[in-house]
Protein backbone atom coordinates (compact mmCIF):
# COMPACT_ATOMS: atom_id res chain seq x y z
CA UNK A 1 0.00 0.00 0.00
CA UNK A 2 2.59 2.49 0.37
CA UNK A 3 4.14 1.76 -2.77
CA UNK A 4 0.74 3.09 -4.42
CA UNK A 5 0.89 6.21 -2.23
CA UNK A 6 4.68 6.60 -3.35
CA UNK A 7 3.70 6.49 -6.86
CA UNK A 8 0.68 8.57 -6.59
CA UNK A 9 2.57 11.29 -4.76
CA UNK A 10 5.39 11.27 -7.59
CA UNK A 11 2.63 12.14 -10.41
CA UNK A 12 1.21 14.98 -8.63
CA UNK A 13 3.45 17.53 -10.71
CA UNK A 14 2.57 15.64 -14.11
CA UNK A 15 -0.82 17.27 -14.37
CA UNK A 16 0.27 20.60 -14.41
CA UNK A 17 3.34 20.41 -16.86
CA UNK A 18 0.46 19.23 -19.42
CA UNK A 19 -1.80 22.28 -18.88
CA UNK A 20 1.36 24.51 -19.00
CA UNK A 21 2.21 23.11 -22.47
CA UNK A 22 -1.19 23.18 -23.69
CA UNK A 23 -1.50 26.70 -22.70
CA UNK A 24 1.80 27.43 -24.36
CA UNK A 25 1.02 25.99 -27.47
CA UNK A 26 -2.52 27.71 -27.40
CA UNK A 27 -0.82 30.88 -26.99
CA UNK A 28 1.45 30.03 -30.23
CA UNK A 29 -1.63 29.12 -32.23
CA UNK A 30 -3.76 32.59 -30.66
CA UNK A 31 -0.31 35.01 -31.74
CA UNK A 32 -0.19 33.60 -35.26
CA UNK A 33 -3.86 33.87 -35.52
CA UNK A 34 -3.38 38.10 -34.66
CA UNK A 35 -1.02 37.62 -37.08
CA UNK A 36 -2.87 36.51 -39.99
CA UNK A 37 -5.61 38.70 -38.97
CA UNK A 38 -3.53 42.13 -39.00
CA UNK A 39 -1.67 40.76 -42.75
CA UNK A 40 -5.40 40.03 -43.62
CA UNK A 41 -6.77 43.65 -42.86
CA UNK A 42 -3.78 45.41 -44.39
CA UNK A 43 -4.04 43.46 -47.50
CA UNK A 44 -8.05 44.49 -47.50
CA UNK A 45 -7.40 47.91 -47.19
CA UNK A 46 -4.07 47.83 -50.19
CA UNK A 47 -7.33 46.12 -52.12
CA UNK A 48 -9.77 48.67 -51.36
CA UNK A 49 -7.15 51.64 -52.45
CA UNK A 50 -6.96 49.72 -56.01
CA UNK A 51 -10.72 49.92 -56.14
CA UNK A 52 -11.32 53.06 -55.24
CA UNK A 53 -8.22 54.06 -58.00
CA UNK A 54 -10.34 52.19 -60.68
CA UNK A 55 -13.29 54.07 -59.81
CA UNK A 56 -11.69 57.30 -59.75
CA UNK A 57 -10.00 56.90 -63.50
CA UNK A 58 -13.97 55.97 -64.28
CA UNK A 59 -14.71 59.09 -62.92
CA UNK A 60 -12.87 61.39 -64.66
CA UNK A 61 -13.65 59.23 -68.51
CA UNK A 62 -17.33 59.69 -67.68
CA UNK A 63 -16.70 63.08 -67.12
CA UNK A 64 -14.52 63.42 -70.52
CA UNK A 65 -17.22 61.18 -72.32
CA UNK A 66 -20.06 63.48 -71.56
CA UNK A 67 -18.30 66.56 -72.87
CA UNK A 68 -16.71 64.55 -75.83
CA UNK A 69 -16.01 67.70 -77.94
CA UNK A 70 -13.83 69.67 -75.36
CA UNK A 71 -11.92 65.91 -74.26
CA UNK A 72 -11.42 65.86 -77.86
CA UNK A 73 -9.61 69.56 -77.53
CA UNK A 74 -7.16 68.41 -74.66
CA UNK A 75 -9.66 70.75 -72.36
CA UNK A 76 -9.33 67.23 -70.19
CA UNK A 77 -5.11 67.25 -70.57
CA UNK A 78 -2.65 67.55 -67.61
CA UNK A 79 0.54 66.64 -66.27
CA UNK A 80 0.62 64.51 -63.31
CA UNK A 81 -1.05 66.78 -60.75
CA UNK A 82 -0.73 66.28 -56.87
CA UNK A 83 -2.09 69.43 -56.23
CA UNK A 84 -5.46 70.80 -57.38
CA UNK A 85 -5.49 74.67 -58.09
CA UNK A 86 -8.11 76.46 -56.61
CA UNK A 87 -11.06 77.52 -58.72
CA UNK A 88 -11.92 80.98 -59.46
CA UNK A 89 -15.75 81.94 -59.14
CA UNK A 90 -15.85 82.71 -62.84
CA UNK A 91 -14.55 79.36 -63.78
CA UNK A 92 -17.82 77.38 -62.40
CA UNK A 93 -20.30 79.44 -65.01
CA UNK A 94 -18.66 79.14 -68.39
CA UNK A 95 -18.92 75.76 -70.74
CA UNK A 96 -15.59 76.53 -71.83
CA UNK A 97 -14.26 76.10 -68.21
CA UNK A 98 -15.81 72.45 -67.18
CA UNK A 99 -13.01 70.53 -68.48
CA UNK A 100 -10.57 72.55 -65.86
CA UNK A 101 -13.15 72.55 -62.89
CA UNK A 102 -14.12 68.69 -63.26
CA UNK A 103 -10.43 68.64 -63.73
CA UNK A 104 -9.84 70.05 -60.17
CA UNK A 105 -12.56 67.96 -58.45
CA UNK A 106 -11.02 65.10 -59.78
CA UNK A 107 -7.52 66.24 -57.70
CA UNK A 108 -9.58 66.62 -54.70
CA UNK A 109 -11.78 63.24 -54.95
CA UNK A 110 -8.37 61.72 -55.46
CA UNK A 111 -6.85 63.11 -52.04
CA UNK A 112 -10.19 62.19 -50.63
CA UNK A 113 -10.34 58.79 -51.61
CA UNK A 114 -6.51 57.88 -51.82
CA UNK A 115 -4.89 60.52 -49.07
CA UNK A 116 -2.64 62.88 -49.19
CA UNK A 117 0.19 61.24 -51.36
CA UNK A 118 -2.97 60.72 -54.48
CA UNK A 119 -2.10 62.11 -57.99
CA UNK A 120 -3.59 61.91 -61.29
CA UNK A 121 -2.79 62.57 -64.81
CA UNK A 122 -5.03 62.60 -68.13
CA UNK A 123 -3.55 62.38 -71.12
CA UNK A 124 -4.73 61.97 -74.86
CA UNK A 125 -3.45 61.84 -78.03
CA UNK A 126 -4.48 62.07 -81.83
CA UNK A 127 -5.10 58.47 -83.16
CA UNK A 128 -4.36 58.78 -87.27
CA UNK A 129 -6.80 58.18 -89.28
CA UNK A 130 -10.30 58.67 -86.88
CA UNK A 131 -11.53 61.67 -85.00
CA UNK A 132 -11.24 59.95 -81.69
CA UNK A 133 -8.44 60.34 -78.92
CA UNK A 134 -6.54 57.77 -77.06
CA UNK A 135 -6.74 58.86 -73.50
CA UNK A 136 -4.76 57.48 -70.79
CA UNK A 137 -5.67 58.23 -67.55
CA UNK A 138 -3.34 57.62 -64.14
CA UNK A 139 -3.87 57.33 -60.76
CA UNK A 140 -1.23 56.85 -57.89
CA UNK A 141 -0.68 56.62 -54.27
CA UNK A 142 1.44 55.33 -51.73
CA UNK A 143 0.38 52.34 -50.41
CA UNK A 144 3.28 51.53 -48.05
CA UNK A 145 1.09 50.13 -45.84
CA UNK A 146 -0.57 47.14 -47.73
CA UNK A 147 2.62 46.38 -49.75
CA UNK A 148 5.07 46.12 -47.45
CA UNK A 149 7.58 48.78 -48.31
CA UNK A 150 7.16 49.74 -51.76
CA UNK A 151 4.90 52.65 -51.57
CA UNK A 152 4.03 53.94 -54.86
CA UNK A 153 1.02 52.16 -56.89
CA UNK A 154 -0.24 53.43 -59.97
CA UNK A 155 -3.26 52.30 -61.87
CA UNK A 156 -3.60 53.42 -65.98
CA UNK A 157 -6.47 53.28 -67.84
CA UNK A 158 -6.31 53.99 -71.30
CA UNK A 159 -9.60 54.56 -73.63
CA UNK A 160 -11.03 55.95 -77.26
CA UNK A 161 -12.97 58.52 -76.90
Amino acid sequence: MRRASCSAGRQNGVGLIEVLVAVLVMAIGLLGIAALQATALRNSQSSLERSQAVVLSYAILDAMRANLTEARAGGYDMGMSCQAPPLARTDQRTAATLGRSERVAWIGLIKAELGPSGCGTVACTAVAGIEARECRVTVRWDDSRGTGGSGQQEMTTVVRL
